[in-house]
């Protein structure tokens, strides 16, 4: 993985870039990146951005939050990803990838994985033993969204086909069917957000603390979706909780 100055338009200035592969998409920005190194760092927070798989919706969707973690001693990584055509493949190879480098850039492999919607659902995919993982409003059941047609259609559209055609690709970038993540897993969702049913998310927490997950759920009873990543919203205080008890062990 290389530096680079190719930075994409309107980016909000960061310490470096890094590229993980040669696409235009793929590339994590660096705040804080000499943090990892000092004593008595928290280590790095990874974001990972939502939009229903949407080329439209980029990483700048996560800078907002950045500022809060550095304030906190953290590295901060926010990465983006190819998605829209390019499909599920590159996304998922795109995530293993971006986190793999990520891992290799300092003293330690633990990541606290921060993601929204269905940066929430990359998250809970990507999480390792030892990690951390925070998913806001997360997309739990990509199968549960094809049939109720959850983000108008967002799962049709993006894997090209229904879950019966591709009972594999749904099973794969589904959390509920991989199963709980080893990391430690807090999730916050509001109980109406009308955008990814907080039903689902109960589906997963009991299927999930079934197999032996450690799951934490918080319910805001008014949180929309995208409050979910509002910089001043108060559940943030409970992610800082989490992520510093977490970063002491």
């Amino acid at each position: 993985m290389t530096a680079t100055d190719a930075r994409p338009h309107g980016f909000l200035e960061a310490d470096l870039v890094r590229r993980y592969g040669p696409h235009a998409d793929q590339w994590v920005e660096l705040w804080n990146p000499d943090a990892r190194a000092l004593t008595g760092s928290p280590g790095t927070v990874v974001l990972i951005h939502g939009g229903y798989w949407r080329a439209p919706y980029t990483a700048e969707l996560m800078r907002p939050l950045v500022p809060q973690f550095t304030a906190r001693g953290w590295t901060v990584g926010n990465i983006e990803y190819r998605r829209g055509a390019d499909g599920w493949g590159a996304l998922r190879d795109d995530l293993a990838s971006a986190l793999t480098a990520i891992r290799a850039e300092g003293p330690t492999s633990r990541l606290a994985l921060v993601g929204h919607s269905v940066g929430g659902q990359l998250a809970l995919l990507g999480g390792e033993a030892g990690d951390a993982v925070v998913a806001l409003a997360p997309v739990t059941d990509v199968v549960r969204s094809y049939h109720e047609g959850v983000g108008t259609g967002a799962a049709a559209e993006f894997f090209r086909g229904a879950p019966d055609e591709l009972p594999d690709t749904y099973a794969a970038a589904s959390p509920l069917a991989q199963g709980p993540p080893p990391a430690e897993v807090l999730i916050i969702h509001g109980t109406d957000d009308a955008r990814v049913p907080i039903a689902h998310t109960h589906a997963y927490l009991e299927a999930a603390r079934e197999a032996g997950g450690t799951v934490t759920l918080v319910e805001p009873p008014h949180l929309a979706h995208m409050d979910a990543i509002a910089p001043e919203a108060p559940h943030f205080a409970a992610v800082h909780e989490c992520l510093d008890r977490w970063a002491e062990r």
